[in-house]
This record gives structure tokens, sequence and C-alpha cells, in this order.
């Protein structure tokens, strides 16, 4: 059995003040309290048999409702403290949080009542200085910050 892997993009800008990039934050109530540590690059699970770049790209259009395009930059693989390897490319693009349209997801909420609802995957997208993603983004996703700045010069 293949381990589980995830695919996705860190979309980067240059602006005035420096390199900011978008993150997003997770969708539903179990994260609905939850800021610093807790935000993503936009990614998602991809099955055997599935390109890693198709299944970020597939991921990066559900969660933000916009296909991404571009020069997409192959970053090192991270490996997250539950043992899921993900895998992420650099997109230098632009996207307008408040366009954010995310796919949603069944969750029986409050837990044990029998009732179903559904929420958005992501319910928020942010563009943030890399200093201020380092505190916003999950601990083991914060590598890939580490690795951008090799592929922003030049």
């Amino acid at each position: 059995m293949m381990a589980r892997q995830s695919a996705g993009l860190l979309l980067f800008r240059e602006t005035d003040s420096g390199v900011e990039v978008l993150l997003v934050h997770p969708g539903g109530p179990f994260w609905a309290r939850k800021d610093a540590g807790a935000w993503s690059i936009p990614k998602g699970e991809f099955r055997e048999g599935e390109a890693p770049l198709a299944a970020a790209q597939r991921e990066f259009e559900e969660e933000l409702g916009v296909a991404p395009a571009g020069d997409f930059i192959p970053l090192q693989p991270v490996k997250q403290a539950g043992g899921k390897l993900v895998f992420a490319w650099a997109l230098r693009a632009d996207f307008d949080p408040s366009q954010l349209k995310s796919n949603m997801f069944s969750l029986e909420w409050p837990p044990k009542s029998g009732r179903q609802q559904s929420f958005p995957e992501v319910d928020r997208a942010a563009w943030f200085p890399i200093e201020t993603a380092r505190t916003k983004i999950l601990k083991s996703q914060a590598p890939f910050l580490d690795q951008l700045p090799d592929h922003v010069q030049g």
C-alpha cells in the first residue's frame, strides 16, 4: 500500500513591500477558531497513478475555484508530522481572495446529532508576507517557505 501523499501549489507574488504567499484556511467547525499554525498551501491527496502536479492543479481549482496557470516551479517534497508526503510547486501568480469559491464537504455536526451539515473545504484565503506566513502556516509546511527565496530571485 502506498503511503499517503498530497500535492499543492504555493502561489507567490512580488509587491513593493516584498514577497507575499497565498495561504488557505481550512473550513469546518474543527478549524473555525484556529489561526496561528492552521493555514496551509492549497493541497490535497492524490492516488497512485495520478501525476502529483496534475493533482496539485486539480486541488487548487477545487479549493479556490480557479484553474492555476503559469510556470510551475518544483519544490522539494516535505514529510508532515503524520507521515504524509507533500509535493509542492511554487507559482508566480495573483489571486483575489474575495473570489474564493471552494468546494463543500458534509460532516455530522454537532457530533452524534444525526444532522449532516455542509462546510467549505476552504473558508478563506489570504496573502501574507513570508515572515507572517511562517506564523500562520502548519509547522510541517514551513519548509516550503524556506525554499521559495531560491526561486524568486532572477
